[in-house]
């Protein structure tokens, strides 16, 4: 397959001190294999630059399909999972929402259905036939975006979700904002009003190997989450209906554990359900809106760190537990088991049916917002 070489000259400035990064070669895929249109939109792959970060994109779902960060010798890795064509995003084979877009309701709505003021609205069943999973058939992630703005560090898109579509009510009108920043941040930013109240949950879904795309499983990340309780969830990952304390579980982070400690935690239902870790955190926050630390995620080999930021009450940890080995990311490795993880800043599953949990319900008049942070660094250090 062929690639479009660049050069990335960097001095790179950790939070363990700075250091002279030697010129490092990145291998981009080239625009010209996701060039396309879909639904009368055109559909292209985006380049974007900031700090010492190199990332590509697509307006079809959003979608992050590469991107590049140091480790604690300045070598460059892709540390998200990707797709190397448009084709293999369109009809994929294996894991769905690569890097993508999510919504209008991230994560699970149960039954299939919610109500607002009385009415009774039923959305897909694409999860288990029984419940909605990720918005539908025909979610955030499925659809071309309007680009809006395209610069060198910056990836603004656009999309009008018309009402009625898989049975949401109200025209949703979003922009999405990806960019990235001189302080290594990727960030995200989720815009959207309505003319109805309808639900509105969106969230981003790139899978992250912090040893480089296919390189090994993650049981050996070390990991912080701020979070006091977290949601327990059925065997289909519906909510129970109410969040439990971390104290003396495997769910526990406040301080750090590497992920294979406890993910196969012998008789534990929770664990059992998700197959290891596919979870909401109720996150401790100090503010009601504002950016906070939500997460960290440490591997050690390479020293790349990576926090998360948001303004959302919870997080979403997945650590791969359905990754069987079918489909190959852009290295052209196979997506195995526990091979990547997925950090998803978000309001709690199934919130239109929880009236115990905070509601996603914005009204006509109202705006819906976002902001999640992944920030990455070098840490030395056991």
């Amino acid at each position: 397959m062929k690639k479009a070489a660049i050069l990335i000259s960097a001095v790179l400035m950790m939070a363990a001190g700075c250091r002279n990064a030697e010129t490092a070669s990145i291998d981009l895929l080239p625009a010209s294999d996701f060039e396309t249109t879909i639904n009368d939109c055109p559909v292209s792959l985006y380049t974007l630059k900031a700090g010492d970060l190199v990332m590509q994109a697509t307006n079809f779902g959003g979608r992050v399909v590469t991107l590049f960060a140091p480790d604690r010798n300045g070598e460059m890795a892709d540390i998200v999972v990707g797709r190397r064509t448009i084709s293999e995003y369109v009809t994929p084979e294996g894991e769905r929402f690569l890097g993508a877009c999510v919504g209008p309701v991230a994560n699970r709505i149960g039954g299939a259905s919610f109500t607002i003021d009385g009415v009774v609205y039923n959305v897909p069943n694409n999860d288990n036939d029984v419940n909605t999973l990720h918005g539908g058939l025909f979610g955030l992630d499925n659809i071309a975006w309007e680009v809006v703005e395209s610069a060198e560090d910056k990836l603004v898109l656009h999309y009008l979700r018309p009402d009625g579509f898989e049975g949401y009510p109200g025209n949703l009108d979003i922009t999405m904002t990806y960019s990235l920043t001189e302080d290594n941040e990727f960030k995200v930013e989720y815009k959207a009003t309505t003319d109805k109240t309808t639900p509105v949950n969106i969230s981003h879904h790139s899978f992250f190997n912090l040893k480089g795309e296919g390189n090994g499983d993650v049981l050996d990340y070390v990991m912080t989450i701020n979070a006091s309780a977290y949601t327990p969830i059925d065997e289909l990952s519906i909510p129970l209906g109410q969040n439990e304390s971390v104290e003396g579980t495997p769910f526990d982070f406040r301080e750090p554990h590497s992920l294979g400690e406890r993910i196969d935690t012998p008789d534990n239902q929770q664990i059992a359900n998700a197959r290891g870790y596919d979870h909401n955190w109720v996150l401790d926050r100090q503010t009601a809106d504002g950016v906070e630390l939500a997460c960290t995620v440490w591997e050690k080999e390479s020293g790349r760190f990576l926090e998360v930021l948001t303004d959302q009450p919870g997080i979403q940890f997945y650590s791969g537990n359905f990754f069987k080995g079918v489909g190959v990311g852009v290295s052209g490795k196979t997506m195995d088991f526990r091979s990547s993880i997925a950090l998803e800043t978000q309001h709690f599953p199934d919130s239109p049916n929880q009236p115990a949990f905070p509601s996603i319900l914005p009204n006509p008049g109202e705006t819906y917002t976002h902001v999640c942070i992944y920030r990455f660094s070098v840490k030395d250090g056991e």
